[in-house]
């Protein structure tokens, strides 16, 4: 007797697993409309299909951290959709590369991969592989950031931005409460440099002239003196600076005071940071889910 299958119990399971709703109306049509066992059917035919994942678009994913002992780590581990990103045997396996980081200071993601996994006699790679099988997606382990010293970790939107930052000391203040308010402020003005000085002479010179280009443009300032244009630009690349440099940016808690000022009345001396994104920079898987169902119907 043919068991009717229904388009909530096959989005219920797909969301269940991340697998395409043709393939969960078949695996809930041979398991006779059995929740569970359509879960574990296709878990053993991810055994079978394991190596077409690796072509997946993963753009999803957490922002992991680490952070004790002296030792800071961020690392961006990568699922083709949010929902399995928020399942807790990912974000256990991010968490255990996480550690492995810290622990063993690898040169990239490649050696990474190599290294023993926590508790485990497999290899980073290894478990990958497995969690790839269970989950039923395609997981990535991107990239990775790590410091040692005066660092501190900080997470926004559940893994969905983190910032690492790392001090040449532990200032005269509270340290921990310090680190997270700079945090905080990368994490939301998003600044692409740490001072002046760190800013590329290439990208520089090329702010200038688009600078210079907006106002020959201007039929109102083209015809100025070349003093007073350079006064001009001047004048726009210091906005830039207080756009993309953390340092000149107006402080999130106290924007009488730009961070660099608010830092130093902390004793504080920023070396260095590192904000990751999920996904920034990656194309998005898009799925159709109107056109799923019209499929399905078929």
């Amino acid at each position: 007797m043919a068991v009717n299958i229904t388009a909530k119990e096959v989005q219920a399971l797909r969301e269940r697993t991340g697998v395409g709703m043709m393939k969960c109306k078949e695996a809930l049509i041979a398991t006779d409309g059995d929740m569970e066992k359509a879960v574990t059917f296709l878990r053993e035919k991810g055994l079978a299909v394991a190596a077409k994942k690796a072509s997946r678009i993963a753009a999803e994913g957490i922002i992991s951290l680490y952070c004790d002992d002296n030792v800071g780590v961020l690392v961006e581990v990568n699922s083709e959709t949010d929902f399995v990103a928020k399942n807790p045997v990912f974000k256990e396996f991010a968490d255990g590369v996480a550690k492995v980081i810290a622990k063993n200071n690898p040169a990239d993601v490649e050696a990474l991969l190599g290294m023993k996994f926590p508790e485990s006699d497999l290899t980073v790679e290894d478990v990958r592989k497995e969690k790839v099988l269970v989950i039923g997606e395609n997981i990535n382990i991107r990239r990775f950031a790590r410091e040692e010293g005066a660092t501190y970790c900080y997470s926004h939107g559940g893994g969905r931005i983190g910032v690492l930052v790392k001090f040449d000391g532990k200032g005269k203040g509270d340290f921990a409460s310090d680190a997270k308010n700079v945090c905080m402020q990368i994490a939301a003005m998003t600044p692409a440099y740490l001072n002046k000085e760190s800013v590329p002479a290439d990208i520089l010179e090329n702010e200038k002239n688009i600078l210079l280009a907006q106002i020959k443009n201007d039929p109102k300032q083209a015809n100025k003196p070349q003093a007073v244009i350079d006064k001009m630009i001047n004048g726009k690349l210091s906005k830039f600076y207080t756009e993309n440099v953390l340092l000149e940016q107006a402080f999130f808690f106290d924007e009488t005071v730009t961070v660099g000022k608010a830092l130093e009345q902390s004793g504080l001396n920023l070396v260095s940071f590192t904000r990751f994104e999920k996904g920034e920079g990656l194309q998005k898987r898009e799925d159709n889910f109107a056109a799923e169902v019209a499929a399905m119907a078929k």
